[in-house]
């Protein structure tokens, strides 16, 4: 594996060649004893961590030198972490050193064992903080189709068939659960297809009442009832040489599956209280969270209009089958609400992620955009916890389900924690393989071993 560069900002030669001694197993060192020697290295950007002594010169007995060092790393490298090593007696120091923006201390005569805990440590969270950047950027960069955002394989599949899709004209049936994205799929549809410069008309057969559903999809003449003022144009018509998105098509009432059958096999709408029968040039993608096979069987929908609606079925997977984009999604909706809000940059913290990426999402995507609404709306910090989230009990929940085998529990947990540093990572391998403080081979060989995909 490679080594961790770490730059020693060291005028005592003793004590750098005990750091080079102590630590040179692990990390690739860098020594310098002045902070002008320093300055370039740390503006190149290609040191993760610093250990920086206070006393230099020309001014070793005194942290004069050390501290104005330490503020300036903060725009030369501003990503950079570092230690700084200070006296036994000299605590007022570290404190000052840590509202410099240092991560961390470690006092003189210097315990390498403790060291390099400290190093470690601070290691994995630049690791953590890289990534948490990386995701950003790739948010903003790619992994984005038609508003949609994935890296996961089953998304990329999705989105190849809706590419498939667009081209034809032939009804399609998207079953999902609720919050994965059922409406940004039929746009995704329409915004591809020919069709995309005519209207794409949404209706939601759940949320108008089914006194008035009839003459909304199909408008009415005056006088048809008692309040018709006026014809209206319905939803059907709007949507002529365009695209009609019927979402929650399982609650459509019987009466009314009839006539979207009869539209179906006839292209045809007539307006409620009319004698005219109005020949219509509309694409049917229709959407539901609920099992429309059974809905069948129990006599709640139309089997023939089933058939109809089906001809080109697509299921968009929930938010717990598509893990790699918990973290890419997050990232996200905390960059968009951030701007929305005229807030600095918000990051999230590691117990947040390991709790993002721990909870099963029953919600899928709407829940995680309205988490991290909440935990924006709580916390006015620049870091958001599992608290923040609501997540807090995330970690014990995922433990509290029914127990396994002992040897299913260690491959469940290899899994688990291969997937998580390959959602944190954007599905880069290498720093993955860091991550997870083993070999690129080796992290190759247990993907290919449990069939993870990448």
């Amino acid at each position: 594996m490679n080594k961790k560069r770490l730059l020693v900002i060291e005028d005592e030669i003793s004590v750098a060649k005990q750091l080079q001694w102590g630590l040179g197993k692990e990390y690739e060192i860098t020594i310098v004893s002045e902070a002008e020697e320093a300055r370039p290295l740390l503006a190149s950007d290609a040191f993760p961590l610093v250990t920086l002594d206070l006393g230099l010169p020309p001014y070793p007995d005194t942290p004069q030198q050390g501290f104005k060092l330490l503020e300036e790393i903060s725009s030369l490298a501003p990503y950079t972490k570092v230690i700084v090593i200070t006296g036994n007696a000299e605590e007022e120091n570290a404190v000052q050193a840590i509202a410099l923006g240092a991560a961390d201390f470690c006092t003189k005569p210097i315990d390498l064992n403790i060291l390099k805990i400290i190093l470690s440590r601070t290691f994995r969270i630049y690791e953590l903080e890289e990534a948490n950047r990386q995701l950003q950027q790739q948010t903003s960069q790619g992994g984005s189709f038609c508003g949609m955002l994935a890296v996961s394989p089953g998304m990329g599949k999705l989105f190849e068939r809706i590419r498939q899709v667009s081209e034809t004209d032939y009804p399609v049936l998207i079953a999902g659960d609720s919050g994965t994205g059922k409406e940004m799929a039929a746009r995704a549809i329409h915004s591809l297809s020919q069709r995309a410069q005519r209207p794409l008309v949404i209706i939601n057969c759940g949320a108008i009442p089914e006194n008035l559903l009839e003459s909304e999809l199909f408008g009415h003449e005056k006088g048809a009832f008692t309040g018709a003022a006026g014809r209206k144009i319905g939803k059907f018509e709007q949507a002529d040489h365009g695209t009609i998105f019927l979402d929650e098509i399982g609650e459509l009432p019987l009466a009314l599956q009839v006539k979207i059958l009869r539209f179906l096999q006839e292209h045809t709408v007539e307006r409620l209280g009319g004698t005219k029968i109005i020949t219509l040039d509309a694409r049917i993608i229709a959407a539901t969270n609920t099992n429309l096979k059974d809905a069948v069987k129990q006599g709640r929908f139309r089997e023939d209009l089933f058939h109809r609606l089906n001809v080109v079925p697509l299921k968009i997977p929930s938010l717990k089958e598509r893990s790699e984009d918990i973290l890419l999604l997050a990232h996200h909706f905390l960059q968009e609400e951030t701007h929305k809000l005229q807030r600095g940059q918000v990051i999230l913290s590691p117990a947040a992620i390991a709790a993002l990426t721990a909870y099963t999402w029953p919600g899928n995507v709407r829940e995680l955009q309205n988490r991290i609404c909440r935990a924006l709306s709580t916390n006015t910090g620049r870091v958001i916890d599992p608290t923040d989230l609501g997540l807090e009990d995330a970690t014990l929940e995922y433990e509290e389900q029914k127990l396994p085998t002992l040897k299913a529990s260690r491959e469940t947990a290899e899994i688990n924690t291969i997937r998580r540093a390959l959602a944190i990572t954007g599905n880069n391998i290498s720093q993955a393989a860091r991550l997870l403080d083993t070999s690129r081979p080796t992290l190759h060989d247990l993907v290919k071993k449990h069939g993870i995909g990448v």
